[in-house]
């Protein structure tokens, strides 16, 4: 019967790497639950590409316990390096061959690759297998990178900055391969830049600032997210130029804006709205102008966590 530290395809506790004095992963715990896209973010030179690396075996880390696929990647083992597959965050070189015979070659490797031609339609380059790899633009390299990366039909994906480069229409066929794989059970771990990656593909994120994970958990409670007020604005028009705000849910905050807008921070969005459409109505407004609801977005909740990890490391 598994263990807890092996029952997910990846498990860390206590993961931290130093280079001399600089640490640059620190006390890392976390699991990554079989089947999801699990999202690794945070800014330049946070840790994310030093995490993967040794959750690959690229690097050997200086402590901590690290399971993936039940494996020490530390030990490195043949049949377990045939399990993963990795789209690293630098382009490959490959001289001298097309892209159909860089990852036949690659497939070779592989007991059961996915078929070649496949692989390549999934990523772009179908009508590319001819051309010679080295004659690819950034973009299509990168697409390359992916197929290589994918080939063996990995159990376990790790995709590091896998849309760098990419236009907006490959970036969408990259994440096309994601659910893919996720559709098929596949794991994948991603690190990526772009915040509207990472809503559109992962079920779960942790968030990497300064070496240390200092969040982890589903997209929609990330950072309290779920719990943050929501802010309400509108604009008062001439019918309501005069008239008392009617009695709103409890908890909800009218924050000064001025005479014209109107700027409200609630809870409960929704209730609110409901007192205050009738409210606007009754005065002969039948629509509350400029009306916005926002939520906070992934972005706004990123920056902050970023916002308070420097305050913190400052004071």
């Amino acid at each position: 019967m598994p263990t807890a530290q092996t029952a997910h395809p990846v498990s860390v506790r206590g993961l931290s790497k130093h280079y001399g004095d600089v640490r640059a992963v620190r006390d890392i715990s976390l699991d990554i639950h079989q089947g999801e896209v699990f999202a690794l973010l945070g800014p330049n030179g946070a840790g994310k590409t030093t995490t993967v690396d040794i959750l690959t075996g690229v690097q050997r880390r200086t402590g901590g316990d690290v399971r993936v696929l039940g494996q020490d990647p530390a030990e490195d083992p043949r049949e377990w390096r045939a399990r993963i597959g990795v789209v690293p965050q630098t382009t490959g070189a490959y001289a001298d061959l097309t892209v159909k015979e860089v990852v036949r070659h690659f497939a070779a490797m592989y007991p059961a690759p996915l078929p070649v031609g496949e692989v390549l339609d999934m990523v772009g380059l179908g009508a590319l297998h001819n051309r010679q790899a080295t004659a690819l633009s950034g973009g299509q390299q990168r697409r390359l990178d992916v197929a290589v990366g994918v080939i063996g039909d990995p159990e376990l994906i790790f995709l590091d900055e896998p849309t760098t480069g990419l236009d907006p229409v490959a970036r969408r066929e990259a994440w096309e391969l994601v659910r893919y794989f996720a559709d098929r059970g596949r794991t994948t771990v991603l690190t990526t830049h772009y915040l509207d990656e990472a809503e559109e593909l992962a079920q779960r994120a942790g968030v990497v600032i300064g070496g240390r994970l200092v969040e982890c958990g589903p997209l929609e409670s990330l950072g309290g997210r779920d719990r943050t007020p929501a802010t309400i604005t509108f604009r008062r028009c001439e019918a309501l130029a005069d008239r008392a705000l009617p009695p709103l849910p409890p908890g909800t905050e009218v924050v000064p804006a001025g005479r014209v807008t109107v700027t409200l921070r609630t809870a409960a969005p929704s209730r609110a709205l409901e007192v205050l459409l009738p409210w606007a109505r009754e005065a002969g407004a039948p629509e509350l102008a400029e009306l916005r609801v926002h939520r906070p977005t992934l972005e706004d909740i990123y920056l902050h966590l970023i916002d308070r990890e420097n305050r913190e490391t400052a004071a």
